[in-house]
């Protein structure tokens, strides 16, 4: 049997290779034996959203929970992450099971676990439910069933929807003129945007696990059908993309143009600090923006960076009075909901800004700017080969790159990757990623022009 590693936030595998229905019995074994020693009524919230055999792993799953006396709360169809983990605060449960692989290509599958608070269980929690899964799972599968008093169905979609109808003025939205749009990327949050949005326009929000052969990540690239739509219509004010576990935010101003998550973390501040009255800390991740920092400076918040995985952002979430916990690839959460990246949820705070200040998306981000100053940014996923992805991680561990091109490191950071930084506006960093064979490179600079030109330098550097 194969070893089972939990990444930067769950397991992941490809579907009929590592992730099996074996193997999702051998994870459920840990889990449960976990949540025994942890509770003592234990019940779990599980979900599983639109990927291939969802349904089939999650049933998996609840058998074994079942079979050890676990209560189960069931999706009655599919969800999106932020549903389960809302699923198990109303419920008060001990622990939430999504099977998915959030963004990651169509070929993968996956398994998170959620606190009994509503967002991703803690790291050493995480590694303790690692170390008990057993080489095999020894059970008579077939033999299982679901036919029990502790197994239970429930609509967690429409406990979100009726959750988010009470925390946004959807009617203001709706009669405020604003023309939205939404791509779901045929992921868990379409059903859901059509009941809160009805009259956005849609994209990809149907069943498809096969994603159009495109992994559901909410990133640019990823979502230029999406961006000429907006593009041509002419009338398009926003437009809103969430991942395959709808946890993740795109967004796109009435041009086209992709906002990234710097953007919007820098957004979602301003208004619930400026337009609200609210405060509290600000978390975010180490490959977020310092113009955060900066805007918390203006607005007398505290802020913290950690490391990179939702999970970091909220441990402190549940033990501190946070305004706002986020990270680079599109994962942000707020006060006033679950500690948990939420896309669905970030795009109606964006929209409900927009339609109470009566301000296009640009205007507001002028607002933002006019404090931290402008700035653009990308990053650039490398595929290479894991020798060359080592070789390129021990050059940082040796303090090899001192310069990128014309550019000098003035500095470099290390809390989680590495982060050379240029100047005061411009930054380069480099990070393998926890879950996928991939280096991520970022960059920040006053123009995009500029991030792709230190993007493309860097590349050369690392791979030359």
């Amino acid at each position: 049997m194969s070893t089972i590693k939990f990444g930067t936030d769950g397991w992941r595998a490809i579907i009929a290779e590592d992730y099996t229905v074996d193997n999702v019995a051998r994870v459920s074994v840990a889990t449960a034996k976990w949540v025994k020693q942890n509770y003592e009524n234990p019940k779990i919230v599980i979900g599983y959203d639109c990927r291939f055999a969802g349904k089939l792993f999650a049933e998996t799953a609840a058998k074994i929970f079942v079979k050890e006396g676990i209560q189960v709360i069931f999706s009655s169809g599919f969800v999106s992450t932020p549903m389960v983990s809302l699923g198990v605060v109303k419920e008060k449960a001990s622990l939430g099971v999504v099977i998915t692989a959030s963004h990651n290509p169509p070929s993968y599958n996956g398994f998170k676990l959620k606190g009994d608070f509503g967002g991703p269980l803690l790291p050493e929690h995480v590694a303790e439910v690692e170390a008990m899964i057993p080489n095999e799972n020894n059970l008579n599968l077939e033999a299982l069933s679901l036919d029990s008093e502790l197994f239970q169905l429930m609509d967690l979609e429409t406990l979100y929807v009726e959750h988010a109808q009470a925390n946004f003025d959807l009617d203001l939205i709706q009669k405020s003129g604003l023309k939205l749009a939404y791509d779901a990327m045929f992921g868990a949050g379409q059903n859901a945007v059509r009941r809160l949005l009805p009259n956005a326009t849609l994209l990809h929000c149907e069943q498809n696990p096969g994603f159009n052969g495109q992994a559901p990540e909410p990133i640019d690239k990823n979502l230029q059908e999406f961006s000429n739509l907006i593009k041509n219509s002419g009338d398009i004010d926003s437009g809103l993309a969430t991942d395959g576990d709808a946890d993740r935010i795109g967004l796109y101003n009435a041009k086209g143009e992709f906002i990234d998550s710097h953007h919007i973390i820098l957004l979602l501040i301003h208004y619930l600090v400026k337009y609200k009255g609210m405060t509290g800390k600000v978390v975010t991740a180490f490959s977020c923006t310092p113009k955060i920092a900066k805007l918390c400076e203006h607005y007398g918040l505290e802020h913290q960076t950690v490391k990179i995985g939702f999970k970091y952002v909220a441990g402190i979430m549940i033990s501190e009075d946070c305004l706002l916990g986020g990270e680079e690839s599109g994962g942000i959460a707020t006060a006033g909901h679950i500690p948990e990246r939420d896309g669905i949820w970030m795009g109606l705070i964006i929209w409900e800004f927009m339609a109470k200040s009566g301000k296009s998306l640009d205007d507001l981000i002028q607002e933002v700017y006019d404090i931290v100053g402008p700035f653009a940014f990308e990053r650039d996923d490398l595929h290479i080969s894991e020798d060359l992805k080592q070789s390129i991680i021990s050059n940082c561990k040796g303090d090899k790159y001192s310069a990128f091109g014309d550019y000098s490191v003035e500095h470099v950071e290390t809390i989680d990757g590495f982060k050379y930084f240029f100047d005061e506006d411009r930054w380069y960093m480099i990070r393998p990623s926890g879950t996928e064979p991939v280096l991520r490179t970022y960059c920040q600079a006053p123009t995009l022009d500029e991030v792709r030109q230190i993007l493309k330098i860097g590349k050369d550097t690392l791979t030359n």
